[in-house]
Parts: structure tokens; sequence; C-alpha cells
């Protein structure tokens, strides 16, 4: 992998700990709309969620996404504990706090 592929696929990740479970995930909100989340165990073991679709003899990798992770970045973002990166008129990257 080159160096510009790396620093685009893991520039900005964070650690976040799900509220839920305690599952700590490598999260990147790229916009409102756009979450990146990289998991650094494997998904059917640490998330009850996944753990559930896999004993109900599902493949983990046709579920989308835990809906307790995704309540939680949510949450983070409104928190302010995660940063939102937007992109300004003149293409540059600034990070930005959305509040709610």
């Amino acid at each position: 992998m080159t160096a510009e592929v790396t620093e685009f696929l893991t520039a900005g990740l964070r650690p976040h700990e799900c509220r839920s479970c305690g599952t700590c995930v490598l999260v990147k909100k790229n916009s409102l709309m756009h979450t990146s989340i990289q998991w650094t165990t494997d998904a059917s073991r640490s998330c009850p969620v996944f753990a559930a679709h896999v004993a109900a003899g599902r493949h983990p990798a046709l579920l989308d996404t835990c809906e307790h992770l995704a309540d939680s970045i949510t949450d983070a973002v409104r928190d302010g504990s995660l940063a939102v990166a937007d992109r300004s008129r003149d293409g540059s990257a600034a990070e930005v706090v959305r509040g709610g």
C-alpha cells in the first residue's frame, strides 16, 4: 500500500468506545452523513449485536453496522467529543465540532 493510500485510509481515525457494550473501534466522521469505522477486534466476538447475528447463522459481513455503535457515535458528535471533518469551499479540510 502506498503512503498516500495509507494516509487516506487511516488519517483522522480516533478511538471510540461504544457506550452500549464498550467495544472500542477507530472512527472518522468525514461529514455528518459519512462515517468511517475500523474494527480493532473481531466484531462477532466483541459486539453483542454482531455476536447475535452470527449465532443466528447469518454472516457478519451482511450486517452493515451495529445500531448501538452508530447511536454512540452520533451522541459523541452531538456532545462534541468526536469532530466532523468538513470540506470548506476551497477544498481544504477543516475540523468542525457539531453540537446539538
